[in-house]
């Protein structure tokens, strides 16, 4: 397993780097490393390591999740309002219904198959965005408007929205049946996840303020519960994602000055754990099976992509954005990534019969829309986002 780390590593350095200089994100680099090590191709990882390759991956969700938490702002939240509540659930649910709408049709799959699709496929990716979105709070563009924060907003929380729905989907895939409880369960899991990471946050909170402990041990323990919370939604109506969130959120309405030190220290675990998410994912692809996807994958993302967008715009209009401001919020909205890494293959491990295409659609998703994004927001950010004067004198124009 130690060779299989050292490759999974140093190949996802390689190719990332090799992909970063014809100006792509790492990732698309990372995932073609996956497929060259996986059983596809050369074959050379060792099997246990491909075995534990979903804990690995959600390992690596939780981080990126937890970082988000720590990132926001509940002030600027408040004051942004309207916009920032609708991103978190609207596009992506515009872009489920675009998947039940035409998949069946499109892709040959079942009614449940297409929301199942659609549920992978409706997150924004927090992997390309929000170090992005985050480089902005820091640097004072577009601040005062709240726009990093409204999409940082919406990149976290409409991630935590579709893997409730997935994961209550893939349950009736494999063999529940669809009820008015099922669909209950939702709601449920949303509330007593925020509930409890934002109690676990606040004992958190008094905890780290009370007990003068390293940044690095406090990094451990959030990891710690973070772990927990999202082992918990496996036993009960708990979204232990949104928890973990929350968790975040929480800890920087407490502890501000110390949640930037820790989503800091978040962003260098992140380093590590991106290579092993997008290596991994890439070394479950079966390439015979993605050659033969076809146009019908590309066709079907795209008319997702067209109604997410339309989601994205009736949420931010009448919020005082210009239209290049707007423009730039509709590209915030085109990179898929990180949940589909993540949970593109449960279906797969779990054996269900749509297991091949969701994975095949979650890897064409990152490798069409990720270098789109990524590209298209570091080409238009300084030419759509005004700097926040008080950036200009030496002052970040927002907190973090």
């Amino acid at each position: 397993m130690l060779l299989s780390i050292g490759m999974i590593i140093l190949a996802g350095l390689l190719l990332g780097w090799i992909v970063s200089k014809i100006q792509l994100p790492r990732i698309i680099g990372m995932l073609l490393a996956g497929m060259l090590l996986g059983p596809y191709v050369l074959n050379v990882l060792d099997s246990s390591i491909i075995d534990m390759s979903g804990d690995l991956r959600k390992i690596a969700l939780i981080i990126i999740i937890a970082k988000a938490g720590l990132s926001l702002d509940i002030t600027d939240l408040k004051r942004i309002g309207r916009p920032a509540i609708m991103l978190c659930f609207v596009p992506a649910t515009l872009e489920l219904i675009a998947f039940v709408l035409f998949a069946p049709f499109i892709m040959g799959v079942t009614l449940l198959q297409a929301a199942i699709l659609g549920a992978v496929m409706g997150a924004v990716s927090p992997a390309v965005t929000v170090p992005r979105l985050t480089k902005m709070i820091d640097e004072g563009i577009g601040v005062k408007k709240g726009i990093p924060q409204m999409l940082i907003a919406g990149a976290s929380a409409d991630d935590i929205y579709v893997i409730v729905l997935f994961t209550t989907l893939v349950g009736l895939e494999a063999g529940g049946n669809m009820n008015a409880l099922s669909l209950l369960r939702i709601p449920e899991e949303i509330i007593l996840g925020a509930v409890t990471g934002g109690i676990l946050g606040v004992i958190l909170a008094v905890y780290f303020k009370k007990v003068h402990i390293r940044d690095s041990l406090k990094v451990t323990i959030i990891m710690a519960f973070s772990m927990i919370l999202y082992w918990i939604e496996g036993i009960a109506p708990v979204s232990g994602l949104l928890a973990v969130m929350t968790m975040g959120i929480a800890l920087n309405v407490r502890l501000q000055v110390v949640a930037k030190r820790l989503s800091a220290k978040f962003s260098k675990l992140w380093v590590a754990a991106e290579i092993f998410l997008f290596v991994l994912v890439g070394a479950t692809v079966n390439i015979g099976y993605v050659t033969k996807a076809g146009v019908g994958m590309v066709i079907m993302l795209f008319v997702g992509l067209l109604f997410r967008e339309f989601g994205t715009l009736i949420s931010v209009l009448g919020v005082g954005l210009n239209k290049k401001e707007i423009l730039f919020c509709l590209i915030s909205q085109l990179p898929k990534a990180t949940v589909q890494a993540a949970i593109g293959g449960v279906p797969l491990a779990m054996g269900l019969s749509c297991g091949n295409v969701v994975l095949t659609m979650a890897v064409v998703s990152i490798v069409i829309t990720a270098p789109l994004g990524a590209i298209g927001m570091d080409a238009t950010v300084d030419r759509f986002i005004s700097r926040d004067k008080e950036a200009d004198t030496g002052s970040t124009g927002g907190t973090n």
